[in-house]
């Protein structure tokens, strides 16, 4: 973990320690503790100790709080000015944000606070954490549910095959010959070609978890509303989240009569409906420019004013399969470059590159080409330097030379393996009725073959031990190797920080060979 707190340890404690202790390996402190110098053993040796509050503690509490203050504190900005997705950062420091205590005190922090933009970012914090934490209790419930599920099967099987066991030795000699003719021997020695039916998603049964993790979603979306709002608006505010799965507990509710469920998909249908009339209109405009080329340009268009959306998407595809159903190969090639290109757009308009190659990978069915993808992005690429520029000639000015910009990836791959964990995080446990798998099957695919191009470009990554051993074994630089970088610094005008004008002169010595101190 990258966050190291050094705080102050415990001598002895009597409470029970939170996260923040010890025992963890980023944070060391306890909460609530209580030194104790030498035993005592009844009321007469605490008083006579030199020690007069009965109740313990005194000083030493309070410098202990002061001190998890200040840790809490550190790890708060830690946690709120990283470079990184929090949600990565929550993760690879569950234990410290899990911590009762922990969130205790960030809770109030919260309703004590008087900065209104803190309060609001410090609360996005707190329900990121419950989140992540619901989320990760929720995956460990599934899979302790799966486990249990395949054990229960497992043991109806053995059960099944000892019954049968049974059976078959109480069959006599005749019963066994007239049941081993009635099979058929026409495949005996080849393998039985039994393929099983894939459950569509639409039929497969929701889960306790599926349910659970829906919970606050349907808070939000279910009455009682605030004042001023309905089903209708709740809807509109919320679109982007409701998902397949989402809708799938909705059904369910109003199935099982809740009334309350079935408004809100009733409005979600007529808002379904707005959102196809306009993608409709959007695609008629798209056509309406005649030829292919000018058909992009409405769509780059559109991208910019934000008309590509998700209903817009499906109509072309919709579109696109229709033709091909029909025959009309032409039509249908259209509509599939139409809508390569409005994907194309749409994720010009995402915040970070990383995000934009998950997306065309995830497109990509042929590994071949998303290891060529995967080679193009993490390949370093020389910037363009211009040599006229003003930064330069301020610096010429001064006697310095330029800035040499370093070779550097369109995709760094330790951030592209941060997005491929935050979109498992938040979306992996989608799926698909096609053969493709689900979406975390799919992106962990694409980051194995990412680390294989990472490998082949940068080498292999070091361990920490490994990067230890390393600097023990090359503490000692070779002669010859200080000679090229003297060269190599002779060229670009610089001296060497070991080199001077006399090299009979030794660094630090003046020309009679006595030792200067002090710069005389």
């Amino acid at each position: 973990m990258k966050f190291t707190l050094a705080i102050a340890a415990l001598t002895a404690t009597l409470s029970s320690v939170s996260a923040f202790s010890t025992y963890s390996k980023s944070v060391a402190f306890a909460r609530n503790t209580r030194a104790i110098t030498s035993p005592l053993f009844g009321i007469l040796d605490e008083i006579n100790g030199d020690s007069f509050n009965l109740l313990g503690g005194g000083d030493n509490d309070n410098e202990s709080q002061n001190d998890m203050d200040k840790a809490y504190e550190t790890f708060l900005a830690q946690l709120v000015f990283s470079a990184n997705d929090p949600r990565l950062d929550i993760i690879d420091n569950i234990d410290l944000c899990s911590d009762p205590v922990w969130l205790g005190w960030l809770q109030n922090k919260i309703d004590t606070g008087t900065d209104v933009e803190e309060k609001m970012a410090l609360r996005d914090l707190n329900e990121m954490i419950l989140d992540i934490v619901k989320r990760m209790a929720l995956s460990k419930a599934g899979e302790e549910r799966e486990a249990k599920d395949k054990a229960e099967a497992e043991a109806a099987r053995l059960e099944s095959a000892g019954a049968e066991a049974d059976e078959g030795r109480k069959m006599s000699d005749t019963d066994v010959l007239r049941k081993a003719s009635s099979v058929d021997r026409s495949g005996l020695g080849e393998a039985a070609d039994v393929k099983q039916e894939k459950i569509s998603f639409y039929k497969q049964e929701l889960t306790p978890e599926i349910r659970m993790s829906y919970d606050d979603m349907v808070k939000k979306v279910l009455p009682p509303y605030k004042p001023g709002d309905s089903p209708t608006s709740v809807v509109f505010a919320y679109y982007d989240q409701f998902d397949a799965q989402f809708i799938k507990v909705l059904k369910e509710r109003s199935d099982n009569g809740e009334t309350e469920s079935q408004g809100v998909l009733d409005a979600l249908s007529v808002e379904q409906g707005k959102r196809l009339e306009a993608a409709t209109a959007n695609l008629k405009e798209v056509l309406a420019a005649g030829e292919p080329m000018r058909m992009e340009g409405v769509i780059v268009k559109m991208s910019k004013n934000g008309k590509i959306d998700e209903p817009f998407l499906l109509l072309l595809e919709a579109n696109a399969n229709q033709a091909a159903a029909a025959g009309a190969q032409g039509p249908a090639q259209l509509m599939r470059r139409l809508g390569q290109r409005a994907i194309e757009e749409k994720d010009k308009l995402s915040q970070t590159k990383e995000i934009k190659l998950l997306r065309k990978l995830l497109r990509t069915d042929d590994s071949d080409k998303r290891e060529e993808l995967l080679a193009e992005a993490f390949t370093p690429k020389q910037g363009l330097i211009v040599e006229g520029s003003a930064e330069n000639a301020a610096k010429a000015l001064d006697g310095e030379l330029p800035d040499e910009e370093k070779p550097m990836p369109d995709v760094p791959p330790p951030d592209f393996i941060n997005a491929c964990k935050a979109v498992l995080l938040n979306f992996g446990n989608l799926s698909s009725d096609d053969d493709r798998g689900d979406l975390s099957s799919r992106i962990k695919q694409i980051a194995n073959e990412a680390e294989v191009v990472a490998t082949r470009i940068y080498g292999k990554g070091m361990s920490l031990r490994e990067q230890q051993d390393r600097m023990w074994k090359e503490q000692t630089t070779s002669i010859f190797d200080l000679e090229t970088l003297e060269i190599d610094a002779e060229r670009r005008g610089e001296t060497a920080p070991w080199s001077n004008d006399n090299d009979d002169i030794l660094p630090g010595f003046d020309t009679s060979g006595k030792m200067r101190i002090g710069g005389q």
